[in-house]
């Protein structure tokens, strides 16, 4: 395995920028993963997949006031709504749409954390970003030449397109038109990397705002060279709660019921909470999810997703308990006792469900052990002020393991020739999988190592960001 130097890597980056204004750390190899390890994340792919499967029984039953059981009584009406909460009617009703049955995530992006025990999966994201700035590493260092690096080939480029082709396979090019809204703007350099390299394979991609769709009859269009063209799929980079901001949205709607284009992922926000992780916990579902799973999956995501709850402030009767952690050695009886747990107690994430501005990129993120007592209180408070209409969630903080790796000292490049160095630090691992014709597809990891001190793990400038490689042992 050939090392890159700073230079290469350096100029390679500033030729083709794939972040707006973002910046990160650089490494001379990519991260190692074992055989063993790429197995497992082969088995979460497969059992994330299920998990979406088995999410869309769960939610359509209890809307519809159906048993969540084959041959046992269980209604949970309040799953509906926890997940419909706060959002626009008609956005449920699309959600629910019998045409919508079956409509999956085409990209499914969990977040694993490497601790002393193994992964743990803290969030599965199914509009991440990501996805152009993996390719365009994995090819970086060496993944044309290299068949170790995960995603080699450019399986990431290719499954991409693959997945949304997939989407219309009565076409044999279909015009794709990857949609990135200003919200998420900062994605945009890489969709449109991501666009010219399947132009240069001969495939009908266009990155766009928005705002450039427009209708024609029952149809919706974008100007390629002058003339309108037909779009057949559109790849949605942006969040449903920007819908608001996206003018065009009534557009997209109308063309997408009178079956003239397809979306991808589907506008179904309850595929986008993260609260979702926590009816995978709660109590009174563990039989729905037991008949839902297969063995193997129930097992797996059983072992991965830290214990979570839902900070919902409804009132209990004297003497009920709320399904959650202990504090003080006792069962909560209300959420705002949460504010009165010791620094050690506080090992716990308060995190935003979904629908909101600061769902994404670990803004609302609140880790009790590492904010003071009364910053860990405006959370809490936070949390059951806004329950109304965005619930929150309460997850166990699982600590990543501190772990080696090689990363350029970049303070040094006015000094000449930038040297690597074996430097402490934390991981979190984001495998990406392509969902094609119910099949899902590793196609590559982005691995963000960063500082030992920095508890939250997320892209940000002192964090290094690299491609997978897999190696022997």
């Amino acid at each position: 395995m050939t090392q890159l130097t700073y230079e290469h890597i350096h100029k390679t980056l500033a030729a083709q920028p794939l972040f707006e204004a973002k910046s990160w750390q650089l490494s001379p190899t990519p991260w190692p993963l074992s055989g063993d390890q790429v197995t497992q994340l082969e088995a979460i792919g497969s059992a994330c997949f299920e998990f979406h499967q088995a999410l869309e029984t769960l939610y359509l039953r209890s809307a519809a006031g159906k048993n969540l059981l084959r041959n046992k009584p269980l209604l949970a009406p309040w799953v509906a709504d926890y997940l419909d909460r706060g959002k626009p009617p008609q956005l449920i009703e699309h959600a629910r749409s019998s045409k919508n049955r079956g409509a999956f995530p085409t990209v499914l992006r969990p977040d694993l954390l490497l601790t002393d025990e193994g992964f743990a999966l803290t969030e599965l994201d199914s509009v991440p970003g990501g996805i152009g700035l993996t390719g365009f590493l994995n090819r970086l260092y060496g993944g044309e030449t290299d068949p170790a690096i995960l995603g080699h080939a450019d399986a990431m480029v290719k499954n991409f397109h693959a997945s949304l082709a997939a989407l219309r396979p009565e076409l044999s090019n279909p015009l794709i038109a990857l949609a990135v809204s200003d919200e998420a703007a900062t994605y945009r350099p890489e969709m449109q990397w991501l666009a010219l390299q399947l132009q240069l394979m001969g495939k009908r991609v266009f990155c766009v705002r928005p705002d450039d769709i427009f209708p024609l009859g029952p149809s919706v269009c974008i100007d390629v060279d002058g003339n309108p063209e037909k779009i057949d799929v559109i790849y949605r980079f942006f969040e449903l709660f920007d819908l608001a901001n996206v003018k065009t949205a009534h557009f997209i709607f109308d063309a997408w019921a009178a079956g003239e284009v397809s979306v991808g992922p589907p506008m179904r926000h309850f595929q986008e909470e993260k609260l979702s992780l926590a009816l995978f916990h709660h109590h009174l579902l563990q039989e729905f999810w037991a008949e839902a799973l297969s063995g193997r999956a129930l097992k797996l995501l059983r072992g991965l997703i830290p214990l979570s709850w839902i900070i919902d402030p409804a009132p209990l009767p004297p003497g009920a308990v709320l399904d959650g952690p202990r504090i003080g050695g006792r069962a909560l009886n209300d959420w705002r006792e949460l504010a009165g747990a010791s620094q050690k107690e506080r090992d716990l994430i308060i995190k935003i469900s979904g629908y909101h501005e600061t769902a994404w990129g670990a803004r609302s993120v609140v880790l009790g052990s590492d904010c003071s007592r009364e910053e860990w209180q405006q959370g809490v408070e936070r949390a059951l002020e806004l329950a109304p209409s965005n619930l929150h969630i309460l997850q166990i903080y699982k600590k990543p393991k501190r772990i080696d790796h090689a990363v350029f000292q970049s303070g040094l490049a006015s000094k000449g020739a930038v040297e690597a160095v074996e430097q402490p630090g934390r991981l979190r691992l984001c495998p990406y999988y392509f969902v094609i014709e119910g099949q899902v597809r590793l196609s590559g990891a982005l691995a963000t190592f960063c500082p030992p001190d920095k508890k939250i793990i997320h892209g940000m400038q002192d964090a290094a960001l690299l491609p997978a490689r897999i190696v022997a042992g």
